[in-house]
Formats: structure tokens, C-alpha cells, sequence
């Protein structure tokens, strides 16, 4: 009896999982305004993940600015990893834009864990995202809201 509820409970819980947004491991997600157009925005980002592949980036730069890798890049979304350097975790990011007005973008930003086990990443898959804005000087764009 004990095992089938526990399969019950279990058949649940990954429902859930597959049914919302919520998530079950360490994840962020960040929605960001800029009085910029979004073709600068992205390319801005884009050139950030290209500085920071390098590991020689993690001693240069110190923490997390090290170890992103671009998957894909469109006009609407980009797709990359970041690894830790301690651990070597990998952590998968996506960007997407829209043009709310003429001139704006705004963008939804999104990191999660690879490892499924990953519930607390003490703040990790915020410093994914944030790191590439402040990186790339974003932060300082006119009309720049976090």
C-alpha cells in the first residue's frame, strides 16, 4: 500500500512539474526595459557572452565573468551555458526580446540549472544573467529598468 501511494505522490509531483512554471530545482528570472532598440541590446549581450568563454576570464575578472558559451542567437532570442568555474555546474540561459514601442526593448531573461538537484544556488542563476548586463554596460542604457 505504502508504494502506491508514494507512486501516487510521485506521478503528481512530476505532473506539476510539466504543468506550470513552476520549478523544482535553482532557477531566476529577470524581466529588464531599455530606451534602447533591442538589435543593440542583443548584439550588446551576444558580444558579452563572446568575452567571457575563456577560463583565463575567471582569474582576470574574478567570480563568475568566465565560462558562458553562445548556443544560438536570433533577432528575438539568444540561448547560451554558463559553467561555474569551482564546480563546473552548467546553468542554461535564454533571452527574449520584444519591442513594446518604438526605440524600447524589453527583455525576459531566464536561467535555470542543469542539475536537476539543484534547489539553493546562493543567488548563482541571478549573477548568470546580471553579470552579462553590468558586462556589457546595459545597466547604463538609457531608460534601463530591472
Amino acid at each position: 500500500m505504502k508504494s502506491v501511494v508514494f507512486m501516487v505522490v510521485l506521478h503528481l509531483v512530476f505532473f506539476f512539474i510539466q504543468t506550470s512554471e513552476c520549478s523544482l530545482h535553482a532557477s531566476c528570472k529577470i524581466d529588464w526595459s531599455f530606451g534602447i532598440n533591442c538589435t543593440t541590446v542583443n548584439t550588446k549581450i551576444v558580444s558579452q557572452i563572446k568575452n567571457w568563454t575563456s577560463d583565463e576570464n575567471c582569474k582576470k575578472y574574478g567570480g563568475e565573468k568566465c565560462l558562458y558559451t553562445l548556443i544560438s542567437s536570433t533577432a528575438t532570442e539568444i540561448k547560451a551555458t554558463h559553467e561555474t568555474p569551482a564546480h563546473h555546474y552548467v546553468d542554461d540561459l535564454s533571452f527574449s526580446f520584444t519591442t513594446p514601442s518604438q526605440g524600447n526593448c524589453a527583455v525576459h531573461g531566464y536561467s535555470t540549472s542543469e542539475t536537476w538537484y539543484a534547489v539553493l544556488d546562493d543567488g548563482t542563476n541571478y549573477c548568470n544573467l546580471h553579470n552579462l548586463i553590468t558586462g556589457s554596460s546595459l545597466d547604463k542604457a538609457p531608460g534601463y529598468k530591472e
